[in-house]
């Protein structure tokens, strides 16, 4: 299992709109691989069904599964479109961001704190009742996720730990950003002209 985070950075609201069509396009390509996503952390955006950033589990349905193929997405993306919200507006390139976030489990876990609580939220009848759901605190940031997307408190663990491990990374990466006098957080730093997937009209379609 690994976790990928799909960012708008700083960008305007087209560049949210295009984190929504590449979670999109994202979520085919991993069926197409046998792999399942799981959404586990939302920013959204003002404009309805956008996101500023996406932070969600891969994982193979079956273990020999080759999951290399994501290795293709990580780094800048462009998306070629006139504006959908400013009509005849001259820009037509939107960038946003794909990180992965591959983690041994052991390497955080024992500085974790961990309990059980029931799962809560939307869902009705499909939230699972029983207290599978998993706080983790990691102790000496005070970090803290609650995680509830399996139905086993081992995956919830599992998927916590690596949750705890991505946020401490990006907290380090904050610290060594101002330790260099810059203002943005690495998922902001897209690279404009060296995308590494270009996708192309309304419709998202690769080229």
């Amino acid at each position: 299992m690994m976790l990928v985070q799909i960012s708008a950075g700083q960008g305007p609201a087209e560049c949210c709109l295009a984190v929504a069509k590449a979670w999109q396009a994202l979520h085919l390509e991993a069926e197409r691989h046998h792999c399942r996503l799981d959404v586990i952390e939302m920013v959204v955006a003002e404009r309805p069904s956008t996101y500023k950033s996406l932070l969600f589990s891969l994982e193979a349905r079956d273990a020999e599964q080759d999951m290399s193929w994501i290795q293709s997405w990580q780094g800048s993306l462009q998306w070629i479109c006139e504006s959908p919200y400013r009509v005849r507006y001259p820009r037509k390139n939107w960038f946003i961001g794909v990180r992965l976030f591959q983690v041994e489990e052991t390497a955080a876990d024992k500085h974790i704190r961990y309990e059980a609580c029931r799962a809560s939220g939307p869902g009705g009848q499909h939230v699972n009742k029983t207290d599978s759901a998993i706080r983790a605190t990691h102790v000496a940031s005070g970090i803290s996720v609650k995680v509830q997307t399996e139905r086993s408190q081992y995956a919830n663990k599992k998927l916590a730990t690596m949750l705890i491990a991505q946020k401490l990374a990006t907290l380090n990466e904050q610290q060594a950003l101002q330790q260099r006098s810059e203002r943005r957080i690495a998922h902001h730093d897209l690279t404009r002209g060296a995308a590494q997937i270009v996708f192309k009209g309304w419709d998202f379609k690769r080229c």
